[in-house]
């Protein structure tokens, strides 16, 4: 069965539109109550919910306690908190399941929905598709005596601050470190600060101030001026940058050098050879390719897997591998967690820092990386790319062109019909005329 309406990561929109309205959010909880009530082996089914600190969570929080309530299936409110921290209480918790209200890195104006399985992981796509067919029948009610309740999970915030330090290594601490968290107005705005204040550093909160319409607004992941102008005016050692749900992480050195996911994940990987074998590692189609030549240096294994950290996560369980990642920041690091957790991820690079007595810019140990240059071509709906022979020669042109030095990654995209040509290379130049190269040739025949 197709499905309609979950996407790579739950169910994501416009607030206001379909899906994500009231009476939709009610039909969904209500499905997925009625699905995961099914999977229910003894007793009334749990579900925890928690949200991002958009607006909208208030309303979408409602909806769905009432479709699960309608289901006959309890609910625990967690409030704001950031999604894995509801992947991380499901499991600890034994509930059914964990539902979070978010839209992530988006504006305040989308939202979305997400679940995770009893064991802190995403849900499988049978149970995804078994939700969507639940969705196209009645919503109806159970008797009055099977009805759900609802309760306040206390101390929620307390409960994941303490396990994000238990992810730390006891030996060390961060005394003597001044840290910038910047919170992007999102889920962990109570949260982070405390977590690293509770480790030794002197930390410095800014993207803590939510109200609703503010969460990712010039702050965050997407924005990260604001933490490169706080760690210079503060004469900081690291900054660190969440987006509005806090599975994501970006930081900055006391330079106000910013390193993405990429850069991350091979600061990690040094980190563990230092101590052990590293199997190997995951990355997607846009993982920087001099990542790729750094880890391949290193004699580590590395595999490319379709965008997104569901993608990745599913390539590290089938080869067993542990650290996974994407340059947007969704860093797994699945000895720690079981999904991509920005402020477990900072304190694994946080303890690298700490035991190589190195500076982040010094671990990563003057890897450049590769200009990126993408263009999307719109394309008439019955263009076949893969079957267009003018493209397919220039493609090998280009990179017969770039030879060792870069590589060419053309996909559809999921959303709209639309072509993405992306080019990296060594030279700036090289990656933006390669990549004009292809799109004129799509250009002419779309």
């Amino acid at each position: 069965m197709e499905r309609r309406y979950f996407g790579t990561d739950g169910v994501r929109g416009t607030v206001g539109e379909i899906p994500i309205t009231p009476e939709f959010v009610l039909r969904l909880g209500y499905a997925a109550g009625r699905v995961l009530a099914g999977h229910q082996t003894n007793g009334r089914p749990t579900i925890l919910i928690g949200k991002d600190t958009r607006v909208s969570g208030y309303m979408l929080e409602a909806a769905l306690e009432a479709g699960f309530s309608a289901a006959g299936v309890d609910t625990m409110l967690a409030g704001p908190m950031p999604t894995p921290a509801v992947a991380y209480l499901t499991r600890a918790l034994r509930l059914a399941a964990g539902v979070v209200i978010s839209a992530s890195h988006n504006p305040y104006q989308d939202n979305g929905i997400k679940f995770f399985s009893a064991d802190g992981n995403k849900l499988p796509d049978t149970v995804e598709v078994d939700i969507e067919t639940a969705l196209g029948k009645p919503l109806r009610c159970v008797h009055s005596e099977h009805l759900g309740k609802a309760r306040r999970l206390d101390d929620a915030a307390g409960r994941y601050i303490e396990f994000c330090k238990s992810t730390f290594p006891n030996e060390l601490d961060l005394h003597g470190m001044k840290i910038v968290v910047d919170c992007a107005n999102g889920a962990a705005y109570h949260i982070a600060p405390h977590v690293f204040h509770e480790l030794g550093a002197e930390v410095i909160a800014i993207g803590n101030q939510p109200n609703g319409f503010n969460i990712n607004k010039k702050c965050g992941t997407t924005s990260p001026d604001e933490l490169v102008r706080a760690v210079r005016a503060n004469c900081s050692d690291i900054g660190i940058a969440l987006d509005g749900d806090a599975d994501r992480l970006q930081m900055v050195d006391e330079t106000g050098r910013l390193y993405n996911g990429d850069e991350l994940l091979y600061v990690l990987v040094k980190d563990r050879l230092d101590r052990g074998p590293v199997g190997g590692v995951v990355g997607t189609l846009m993982t920087n390719m001099a990542i790729e030549v750094a880890l391949k240096d290193l004699g580590v294994l590395f595999v490319r897997t379709d965008v997104g950290d569901r993608y990745i996560l599913a390539k590290l369980r089938e080869y067993g591998w542990q650290l996974g990642a994407e340059g947007s920041g969704h860093i797994l690091c699945l000895d720690k967690h079981t999904t991509g957790d920005g402020i477990i991820s900072a304190l694994q690079v946080l303890a690298a820092i700490r035991r190589s007595g190195h500076s982040l810019g010094e671990l990563i140990g003057g890897i450049r990386l590769f200009a990126q240059h993408m263009i999307n071509v719109r394309t008439s709906p019955d263009y076949d790319w893969q079957t267009d022979v003018r493209l397919k020669l220039t493609r090998e042109k280009v990179e017969q062109a770039l030879d060792d030095r870069g590589r060419v990654l053309i996909r559809e995209s999921g959303t709209e019909p639309v072509l993405r040509m992306m080019v990296e290379a060594h030279d700036v130049e090289l990656a933006v005329k390669s990549a004009q190269c292809l799109a004129s040739v799509v250009k002419g025949v779309s």
